[in-house]
């Protein structure tokens, strides 16, 4: 399913909209955690949009708890505008299921920038994946998310598939299939590489229990360059910062989450 169609929202009313979790954006059988954050910072965006019609805001910031995990089902999101500015609003998003909240989130959002940084720190990524990327999609461990989007690994930084140890630094490409690039898929993008502590030699279900990203530009049509990397494992707990680049080489989004080291499925 497109991603467009796949975050379609439903409106219930009193700022409540009504999303399915289905099998294409999913990774086993819970949602996919990139695509959770996209719905509910569309969810908030069209609250917005109902409060103040036509402004059609961009989403600047989304900073989501994830409580549970929810099952590939559908879900209410409610929303609450806790602020409309000129510059800045804010708006609170829950995600329930079942009777249960399962994630939390603010989402910030005003416009978007169009103008040319005035200075940018960006990792050195070519444009398109090399013909030696790998395609995850092709793979025995390929979920069904691999199959919802074009996405391609940089195969030198994949140890963990070649049975070694590495740098906690994974980079890859993505894009939407049929469809232009737009911010929210920028905004899944940013959660959408493997977790990087893979090449530290743990696998298994990592999951998220906070996920704050941040929206910097409108993507150009074409591919997303993304680079993910762990600072820091300690205990139960990792960090994973994304870097998400255009095709045009214009920061995107950043990403940052906590998360629980892998676990055993």
């Amino acid at each position: 399913m497109p991603f467009s169609a796949a975050t379609a929202l439903e409106p219930l009313g009193d700022g409540r909209y009504k999303a399915e979790l289905g099998r294409d954006w999913s990774f086993g059988p819970k949602a996919h955690g990139g695509f959770l954050l996209a719905l509910l910072a569309k969810a908030g965006l069209a609250r917005l949009d109902a409060e103040t019609p036509g402004a059609a805001p961009d989403p600047l910031s989304v900073s989501a708890d994830f409580l549970r995990a929810p099952d590939l089902s559908p879900v209410e999101l409610s929303t609450e505008v806790l602020k409309v500015g000129r510059t800045a609003s804010v708006v609170a998003v829950r995600m329930i299921q079942d009777g249960k909240t399962m994630l939390a989130a603010t989402l910030t959002a005003g416009r978007l920038p169009d103008d040319e940084p005035r200075w940018a720190d960006l990792p050195d990524l070519p444009a398109e994946p090399p013909a030696d990327a790998t395609d995850p999609s092709a793979g025995a461990a390929s979920s069904s998310l691999h199959h919802a989007c074009d996405l391609r690994l940089d195969t030198p930084t994949l140890a963990y598939l070649r049975g070694q140890r590495g740098r906690p630094v994974l980079r890859g490409w993505a894009r939407p299939h049929g469809e232009p690039t737009d911010v929210l898929f920028a905004l899944l993008a940013g959660d959408i590489l493997p977790p990087s502590v893979f090449n530290l030699g743990e696998s298994g279900w990592a999951p998220t229990v906070q996920l704050t990203a941040l929206l910097r530009a409108r993507p150009a049509p074409g591919w997303l360059r993304m680079e993910g990397r762990s600072s820091a494992v300690v205990g139960p707990w990792f960090d994973e910062d994304v870097i998400v680049i255009d095709s045009a080489g214009r920061l995107v989004c950043q990403a940052r989450q906590l998360a629980l080291a892998p676990l055993a499925r």
